[in-house]
């Protein structure tokens, strides 16, 4: 139901003046429209087409960056200027020139200014502190920023509409905006800044992100040749594959996923008046990370406690919602005497007949039927409000 023919050409002849950073600043939709479901190949497609060279008197855009080695923030930087209309056939200057950089449209990680309203983006100047946060206060994240987020923060929704199709306004692209910064372009801003993830000693050393990866495709020291164009051209276009496929996914389904839950939320006191049940009529989906971020969004007041969804083999399932994402305390266990109990043994002892099984965990339980599933969870509750103590466990 999400599809929707794409059809998408590299002779884009419509051209989008570039936002000040002040609408960015401004701008906080809440709109809504259809999902589109592209494929990994559509969105390839995009960016892999041959550019068509520039013809008769129309000038190149140019965008800046520093020469010698690269790293992942401007090569990220570029590649999403390289995706919009007005830069799609730009020419990429790496230099440390102030007069070839004076000449460029946009100038990304080299030049010593941020200065949006003259498309100025560096970081590295000592008067630079901002975040996410300290340019749209009702972003949360204060990660310093690289070339990488400044270039996301100030054109990414217009990169995210031209992608996907979908409007700047619609509140799906706004969501598709806060994922890939947190799940994406965050990480390199904070390993281009040098800052730690965690505070402590780290017991084993990660050496395959993104950043490390195009770190990797600069000249070794001790190569006869020095020359980082060619590697800088294989960065831009691995970190551009990376993120088309990221976009992908959440594309085709994390997003596909929020909307069953929001809608199962938004249900849920037909399932069971507590409000502390739902139901995914369609199967089991990937629930936690939406359920947590939506009860914020719609204002759930009461906390869920159980989720029933149905697995492959047409059997249903009673599963606990977590204290958390990162841990394996439950808001509500299933009752501790059912613990580890199965079949016929578990319908005599609870009382709900066709049970399967209850985990010896008690995070999740099963039942041949729908209402034996919501039966388990109705008598948990129960026993929890008669009996606080029987809590999280």
């Amino acid at each position: 139901m999400w599809r929707v023919a794409l059809n998408i050409t590299i002779n884009i002849t419509q051209v989008y003046s570039s936002k000040p950073a002040s609408v960015f600043r401004l701008f906080n939709p809440r709109g809504s429209c259809c999902l589109l479901g592209l494929t990994r190949t559509e969105l390839r497609y995009m960016s892999s087409q041959a550019k068509r060279p520039c013809t008769g008197n129309m000038t190149v855009k140019k965008i800046g960056t520093h020469n010698g080695s690269f790293h992942c923030d401007e090569v990220l930087a570029c590649f999403f200027l390289r995706q919009l209309p007005e830069y799609k056939d730009a020419e990429i200057i790496r230099t440390r020139d102030p007069t070839k950089l004076s000449e460029c449209d946009v100038v990304v990680d080299v030049g010593g200014e941020f200065d949006p309203t003259r498309h100025r983006y560096d970081h590295h100047q000592r008067t630079f502190s901002e975040t996410f946060n300290s340019l749209c206060p009702e972003k949360p994240w204060v990660t310093k920023l690289s070339s990488a987020g400044l270039v996301y923060l100030h054109f990414g929704r217009q990169l995210l509409a031209q992608l996907t199709k979908l409007k700047e306004e619609d509140r799906q692209l706004e969501v598709l905006f806060d994922k890939l910064y947190d799940n994406f372009v965050e990480e390199v801003d904070a390993v281009d800044n040098g800052i730690s993830q965690y505070d402590g000693e780290a017991r084993y050393s990660v050496s395959s992100t993104l950043s490390a990866r195009v770190g990797h495709l600069n000249p070794r020291w001790n190569s006869k040749s020095q020359d980082t164009e060619e590697g800088f051209r294989q960065a831009m276009k691995m970190v551009g594959e990376e993120f088309l496929d990221r976009l992908e996914f959440y594309q085709s389904s994390w997003f596909p996923a929020r909307e069953v839950v929001e809608k199962a939320i938004k249900e849920r006191h037909q399932v069971d008046p507590s409000g502390e049940v739902v139901l995914f009529s369609l199967g089991g989906c990937p629930w936690k990370e939406h359920l947590f971020s939506l009860e914020k969004e719609l204002q759930v007041e009461t906390p869920i406690k159980f989720v029933l969804y149905a697995d492959q083999n047409g059997q249903w399932r009673v599963q606990c919602v977590p204290a958390g994402l990162n841990t394996f305390q439950n808001r509500l266990s299933l009752l501790e005497e059912w613990r580890g109990v199965r079949d016929e043994a578990l319908s005599e002892l609870s009382g709900i007949k066709s049970c399967i099984f209850v985990h010896s965990s008690g995070f999740i339980g099963g039942n041949k039927t729908q209402e034996g599933a919501l039966e388990m969870a109705r008598r948990t509750l129960q026993a929890a409000a008669q009996s606080p103590a029987n809590g999280s466990s």
